[in-house]
């Protein structure tokens, strides 16, 4: 239970981050409010693409470490 939970912790965690990188993102270039959505899709790309190459367990998006992330098989992650 402990392991899903942080899981929903990250996953809100970054999304909220990444809308708020696009809010912003759009209020600092002085475009309109609707460019948000996209870029904050393309911080998750990027996210994801680092997070599954760099960070946390290769093959997935999560940042959590392979003990934490819920994905990761049993006996896997200890």
């Amino acid at each position: 239970m402990q392991r899903l939970l942080l899981d929903l912790a990250e996953r809100s965690a970054w999304t909220g981050a990444e809308a708020a990188l696009g809010l912003a993102a759009t209020e600092l270039a002085d475009i309109p409010m609707w460019w948000a959505a996209p870029i904050a899709l393309l911080a998750a790309s990027a996210k994801s693409w680092v997070a599954g190459r760099l960070v946390g367990r290769p093959g997935t998006a999560s940042t959590l470490p392979a003990a934490k992330d819920p994905a990761t098989p049993p006996g896997l992650g200890a």
